[in-house]
């Protein structure tokens, strides 16, 4: 097993110590000789660089990594790390709550099957929406802050529960002196005055559907009568985000090999005045004419370096410009057990569907085998639910040897089941990529500091 990660990648040397997760950005010179520091002694590494590099130069640079190995910051021992345990008081955080299982497009690449979730469409009513909410009130612990996403389909095609149901938050939140953190996920189709107005107050995030150029967009996002949604919807978030002001959002768009140099949809959004953005690749099954394989990945790595470079130059004028992909906080990440686990969906993460029905998450909705309860019987299939908390990089194979462990824990369950029929055997394409992201995002922030 590799105990560190290095790479060269935006005219920076970096240097990955994998189990303590430090971050070195070094001189050429250092980078080399990591490669032979384990195998070779101080003598050995002077007569083979001897011809590329000064004595001195090399005995300086052997003292420099020695003395960051001697401080636990380079080849860190991986046994140092205690397995995780996790959510033994199996408390509920965070909801997906999908208020509609209906929706006004039609968007080729729908996880949803266009938003019925291969069921009836449906729209939630009071009743289960409130039972959810008390759900996650009854099943959080101590713990004070709690997220709801309203979600579909295309939730505002129930606009007039979620009003309700914020208003029912609000009042039992300081019976059981919690905080709701409300999120919409909307398509924007249904965005006008009154809508954006009332989102803009109430949510304290708002995710905006839209996958960059208008060719792209129209392509994969029809409506209903399978015209292009780009020009009903980009106004209508130009200007929901103008009266946002200084609230989050994210405009989040979805690449398929239609458009594998998405990177110029990321300047799509940036050039439309959309400062917070996010581009997923789709994961569906590899049949599918769109679909993302292992034969675009060479290419999608490159457009990742290449939109890195872009975002550097970017971000040199304009710092309010985020990627979500490129964003990472290597001073104070997240807890080993948080490194290890990932999401928590299926634990402390679930969704629930406009029936009450109660899933790992909102892309497992619709297969029954992954149904945990109900919110009028709470979680009944423990075992499900202990097969998601057992599911981290300790107990998955490919994932003990990879470098990336503790920054993708894991990866996405969903992705691993959908593509390998096996929780614990990650997602390839998808680990690929995401190993790239965090090698861009970490040259990023060697490049601002």
């Amino acid at each position: 097993m590799d105990r560190i990660h290095k790479f060269y990648l935006n005219n920076r040397y970096v240097v990955l110590d994998v189990a303590s997760g430090s971050v070195h950005v070094v001189d050429k010179i250092v980078y080399d000789l990591l490669e032979d520091y384990l195998n070779l002694d101080k003598k050995d590494i002077i007569e083979k660089y001897k011809s590329e590099y000064e004595e001195k130069a090399i005995e300086d640079a052997f003292s420099e990594i020695n003395e960051l190995q001697e401080a636990g910051l380079l080849f860190t021992e991986d046994e140092k790390l205690m397995k995780p345990i996790y959510n033994p008081q199996n408390i509920v955080k965070a909801m997906c709550l999908h208020v509609a299982h209906d929706c006004n497009l039609r968007c080729k690449y729908c996880f949803a099957s266009q938003g019925d979730f291969k069921g009836q469409r449906l729209l939630m009513d009071y009743e289960v929406g409130t039972k959810a909410l008390d759900f996650l009130l009854q099943n959080s612990g101590n713990r004070k802050n709690l997220e709801v996403d309203f979600f579909g389909g295309e939730p505002l095609m129930n606009f007039e529960l979620i009003k309700k149901l914020v208003d029912y938050g609000r009042k039992e939140e300081v019976k059981y002196d919690k905080h709701f953190r409300f999120t919409t996920t909307t398509n924007g189709v249904l965005l006008d005055d009154e809508v954006m107005d009332y989102l803009n107050e109430n949510m304290d995030n708002v995710v905006l559907s839209l996958d960059g150029r208008k060719c792209i967009n129209d392509y994969m996002r029809p409506t209903t009568n399978e015209k292009g949604s780009y020009d009903v919807i980009v106004p209508k978030f130009k200007e929901f985000v103008d009266r946002r002001g200084d609230k989050d959002y994210f405009i989040r768009g979805t690449f398929t090999n239609k458009n594998l140099d998405f990177s110029k949809d990321l300047l799509e959004f940036y050039n439309l005045g959309f400062k917070k953005t996010s581009m997923e690749p789709v994961v569906t099954d590899e049949r599918e004419d769109y679909a993302i394989r292992e034969e675009h990945l060479e290419q999608i790595l490159a457009e990742y370096e290449k939109m890195s470079k872009d975002y550097i130059e970017i971000r040199k004028k304009d710092k309010d410009f985020t990627f979500f992909h490129f964003m990472i906080d290597l001073t104070q990440g997240p807890c080993i057990i948080k490194r290890t686990v990932g999401c928590g969906a299926g634990s402390e993460y679930v969704a629930i569907t406009p029936e009450g029905d109660i899933y790992p998450c909102h892309q497992f909705v619709g297969e029954e085998e992954f149904k945990l309860g109900h919110v009028d019987t709470g979680i009944v299939n423990t075992d499900l639910r202990e097969n998601f908390k057992c599911s981290n990089v300790f107990t998955k194979d490919e994932c003990s040897n990879c470098w990336a462990r503790y920054y993708c824990s894991g990866g996405c369950h969903a992705n691993a089941y959908y593509s390998n029929n096996d929780l614990s055997k990650p997602y390839k394409v998808g680990c690929e990529m995401e190993k790239k992201r965090i090698e861009c995002a970490i040259s990023i922030l060697a490049n601002e500091d």
